[in-house]
């Protein structure tokens, strides 16, 4: 298959600035292999998602280029319409491009798309994942504090916010049945990598029709260090406290204010429902 018509949403301020170069050096080089490329800089992530929404009508793919943030708001826009995705990683963690084939030039135009699930968080549509607890109070820390726009600021983040950290009751209710427990973090992940480069969930795929749920219980610290070091190979799933299912809708609701997070983005909440939605965004190799 071959495709020659792209808009390019840059988020300009992703990866300190790089994300505006990485999108000029892709766009001359899809150019020389005669491909038709514009580039359009989003203000917002709001701003990213109506510039997607305007390519729908015109047949061209849309190449997100930036973080996670950018990519879960262009494929808001995208879901459901059937205009190809194309994820160009130029941001922080780049957890859902780690899921997919390096996007040179050659890889854009030549290979296949094919429709991958999303989830929707509160309505919201999300294609890496959703954490509500230490994860995500490290994620906020880490934007808050303007840390190095590098993966290592989520585990640098980590460990500070532990320090101080204590477990959450939750309140979940998993394709309706309830669950009551005192742990760490909830994880609802449709891609196997979050928090940059960390493999939460080594089962999750794009394309199962399902979420994966990864639970850490209230262990004691000495026992959760090990466990975060263990998610960077993916091994942590055998662990004693962490539970790891397929499940296509939860609920999330704690007993004190948490943040949340959904694609490196901060959300409203708790509660929060989050629910799969089957193969609704095409998107280029997957």
């Amino acid at each position: 298959m071959t495709r020659d018509r792209f808009v390019a949403v840059v988020n300009p301020a992703a990866g300190s600035g790089a994300a505006a170069t990485v999108a000029i050096r892709l766009a001359r080089s899809l150019r020389e292999r005669g491909a038709v490329v514009r580039l359009a800089y989003s203000r917002s992530l709001s701003h990213a998602a109506l510039l997607a929404a305007e390519v729908v009508a015109d047949g061209s793919a849309v190449l997100a280029v930036g973080g996670d943030g950018l990519v879960g708001a262009v494929a808001g826009a995208l879901a459901g319409t059937g205009t190809e995705l194309a994820v160009i990683p130029a941001g922080r963690g780049n957890d859902l491009a780690r899921a997919l084939p390096p996007p040179t030039a050659a890889a854009l135009l030549s290979l296949p798309s094919r429709p991958v699930d999303v989830a929707s968080a509160n309505g919201r549509v999300v294609v890496g994942s959703v954490c509500a607890g230490l994860d995500a109070a490290a994620n906020h820390a880490a934007n808050r504090w303007r840390l190095p726009r590098r993966p290592y600021a989520y585990q640098l983040a980590a460990a500070v916010v532990l320090a101080s950290w204590r477990p959450l009751e939750y309140r979940l209710s998993i394709d309706g049945t309830p669950l009551t427990f005192r742990g760490h973090t909830v994880v609802v992940a449709n891609c196997p990598w979050y928090g940059g480069a960390l493999k939460v969930a080594p089962a999750a795929r794009l394309d199962d029709g399902y979420l994966d749920l990864v639970t850490v219980a209230a262990i004691g610290r000495h026992r959760l260090l090990p466990v975060l070091s263990a998610m960077r190979r993916g091994t942590h799933t055998a662990m004693p406290g962490i539970d790891c299912r397929p499940v296509r809708e939860v609920v999330i609701d704690t007993d004190r204010p948490t943040p949340l997070y959904a694609d490196g983005e901060h959300l409203p909440g708790p509660p929060l429902a989050i629910k799969i939605r089957p193969a609704s965004l095409q998107l280029i190799g997957a």
